[in-house]
């Protein structure tokens, strides 16, 4: 019997107490970084970088140019104020060609003891204006200690990292130095470098000094060009030129999307190696009445779209896709198509939506679609289902009773989750609107069935990056074109003074025929924060302001069957003006609102408030949106700029990637899925791709 195998433990999961000067109280400021072990050490990034090798002089300052100079404390001292009890430490520096005064609000205790006449110290700020005497407020220092290790602070660039309270730069940069020196052979090259990478130091060399040459033109295409990982983790925390650290955190980066692709693609490898497609490419019996019938005619990306689905449903593996078009570019018609293709093949389809108003919606534009051909529809939301099992069920997917001829279509929100609810001779699984679900959502309703082609669509554009990763083990099309015939959205950004004048245009609009969204952020005001406005207070103030017309109200809180008669009246001109939150923000379709105005527009996302316009131009008429904002902070401003120069929603995409980073941009539902220290979603798309193809390779 032979012998189980040992795992081997990379010297590396060491506890971090393992590098010299790390105790327990040492140990437990470093845990509060999530630094646990030496690797989290080795890979505790720098947040910026300090060239110490040419200091300026004092004297050579310039106002708002951030500068690290070196100079000894003259004099020191707390200034208190006479109102209140706030009090103000100031030292004065002197480096031989001027005096710098540093000043810090709100004094500490420590503070006179650290700077002591005549100690030494590197300061790093910016001078507060060109008056005199030249002052630093709030700025970095680090004391300069005489010692055996002094050329790892000094005449070299040295980088200062994310810090705690009780941890000094000084004190975590030596922590650093002092890993690399006993710990930095043990750093192993991942699988698939020791598979690619030879390790020839001539590429390594001509790598770098091609970056040091030209590091505005530099850009990595080969992974063979990299350096060693052992290399790289040097290079991003003591570099000798700084573009070394361009170099080293591509490389580092190209480690975690390899590892992350390996993940995607294995998954999708297993999959494969699991399941066989069910055969539901259709045959056109059923198609082509229903173009016949539909009352336009598809787009050429709606056809090609469609060339792609028919091959992935007539494939040997189960279609796993991705749909991606812009608000109003027809990815609804798209989805009836590919359902069709199914139930030609004599199986059933669900269609999920994120919200009971938008579930109904598709319930309705289906029925007229599908009905006339034979098809039965059903509605399974938490509050109405049209579909009632004569029987229990008896296996997953199955139902004894229940063989419909011609298949069925299910539409539903997460009622169709729900674990007595089995859905048989399930083909295809159509899932709007996917950024609103996550993962374990989407994988629970696949498998009420046996392995059933996948389509999930969005209207939300998803940035290249986070598709490639976040999406990686879906293919992916693109309705990149939109049907003719609807009218262009203008959009405007105006300060809260402007609404009298804003609320007269919309009443211009409604006299003329024409209906109006207003939209709020919140349901109800916050004591907290009462400047954000609510529905629920201003439905009163809208109502006054378009006297003589119709308001209707919609949120969260009121209940489905009231939400449905407010949106049946709104649907038919009935309420002309429709007060409601981000709720409207999916899939509500009436041609004829051609005004869209929001209030705090500050406060929604990048991609929301896209999806709240994507409400208006979905007829012939000029539709316009008015974004109200008294927002000061430069993001915000530069989040509802953006908005006013395009209707893209993927250049909107890509924007609110930078703006706000994919943490924030995929909300609950997908956080933590992505967790990167180098790599960077909004920048690196040639690092992703390199990933994706080396992984493809080894696989």
């Amino acid at each position: 019997m032979n012998a189980p195998v040992e795992k081997t433990v990379s010297p590396l999961a060491a506890p971090v107490a393992s590098v010299w000067g790390v105790g327990e109280e040492r140990a437990k400021l470093l845990a509060r970084l999530n630094i646990l072990t030496v690797e989290d050490l080795l890979l505790h990034k720098p947040r910026r970088y300090e060239d110490r090798r040419k200091f300026l002089s004092i004297r050579d300052l310039k106002p708002d140019e951030p500068a690290t100079v070196r100079g000894k404390i003259i004099a020191a001292g707390i200034k208190r104020f006479k109102k209140g009890t706030r009090a103000m430490f100031e030292c004065v520096f002197d480096d031989g060609t001027a005096n710098l005064h540093c000043r810090w609000w709100q004094a500490q205790p420590w503070m006179p003891d650290w700077y002591a006449v005549g100690r030494e110290f590197l300061i790093f700020g910016k001078l507060d204006n060109a008056k005199k005497p030249r002052t630093f407020t709030h700025p970095e220092t680090e004391l300069v200690e005489p010692g055996d290790d002094e050329f790892v602070h000094v005449n070299r660039i040295v980088p200062v990292h994310p810090l705690t309270e009780g941890l000094t730069a000084r004190v975590m940069r030596t922590l650093v130095w002092r890993a690399l020196e006993k710990f930095e052979n043990e750093v192993a090259e991942p699988e698939w470098s020791q598979l690619q990478v030879e390790g020839s130091k001539l590429k390594v060399e001509k790598t770098v000094a091609t970056a040091r040459k030209e590091p505005s033109t530099f850009n990595l295409q080969l992974a063979t060009l990299l350096p060693a990982r052992s290399n790289a983790i040097r290079m991003i925390h003591f570099p000798e030129e700084l573009t070394d650290v361009e170099i080293a955190r591509q490389r580092l980066a190209l480690d975690e999307f390899v590892a992350l692709q390996f993940q995607i693609q294995s998954r999708r490898k297993k999959f494969e190696a699991l399941s066989k497609a069910l055969p539901c490419s259709g045959d056109n019996r059923l198609m082509k009445p229903f173009l016949a019938q539909l009352g336009f005619k598809l787009t050429a990306a709606q056809a090609n779209v469609l060339k792609e689905i028919r091959a992935d449903m007539g494939g040997k593996h189960p279609m796993r896709r991705l749909l991606q078009g812009d608000v109003g570019s027809g990815k609804t018609a798209v989805a009836a198509c590919s359902a069709l293709m199914a139930i030609e093949s004599g199986f059933n389809v669900a269609l999920m939506a994120p919200t009971e108003i938008l579930a109904e919606q598709h319930f309705r534009n289906f029925s007229k679609w599908f009905e006339p051909l034979g098809i039965k529809i059903e509605l399974q939301t938490g509050s109405r289902k049209t579909f009632q099992p004569t029987t229990t069920s008896v296996a997953r997917g199955k139902l004894s009773t229940f063989n419909r001829q011609p298949s069925t279509l299910f539409i539903g929100t997460h009622a169709l989750f729900t674990a007595g609810f089995d859905l048989p001779m399930l083909g295809l699984v159509i899932i709007d609107e996917q950024h609103k679900f996550g993962v374990a959502q989407r994988e629970t309703l696949v498998r009420k069935g046996n392995y059933p082609h996948l389509l999930v669509m969005t209207a939300t554009p998803i940035p290249r990056t986070l598709g490639l990763t976040l999406y990686g083990d879906l293919d992916v099309s693109v309705i990149d074109e939109m049907p003719g015939g609807r009218g262009a959205i203008k959009t405007f950004v105006r300060a809260t003074v402007k609404l009298p004048k804003v609320f007269d245009f919309i009443r211009e609009k409604i006299s003329g025929g024409r209906q109006a969204y207003i939209v709020y952020p919140r349901v109800d005001v916050v004591d907290t924060d009462k400047d954000i406005k609510a529905v629920t207070k201003e439905f009163a103030n809208v109502e006054k302001a378009l006297t003589g017309f119709k308001v209707g109200l919609l949120h969260g809180r009121i209940k489905p069957a009231e939400k449905e008669k407010v949106m049946a009246a709104f649907r038919a001109n009935e309420i002309k003006a429709l007060v409601a939150t981000s709720l409207i923000e999916v899939g509500v379709d009436v041609p004829n609102a051609t005004v869209m105005l929001i209030e705090n527009a500050e406060h929604f996302g990048l991609a929301q408030l896209h999806q709240l316009r994507g409400r208006i131009g979905r007829g012939a008429h000029e539709s316009f949106c008015i974004l109200i904002s008294d927002a000061q902070n430069a993001d915000a401003l530069a989040r509802l700029k953006i908005l006013e120069e395009t209707n893209d929603g993927f250049k909107i995409a890509e924007a609110d990637l930078k703006l706000r980073g994919p943490g924030e941009l995929l909300g609950r539902e997908q956080s933590g899925v992505i967790d990167l220290r180098f790599g960077n979603l909004a920048e690196d798309l040639n690092l992703i791709r390199q990933a994706r193809e080396l992984v493809k390779k080894i696989l």
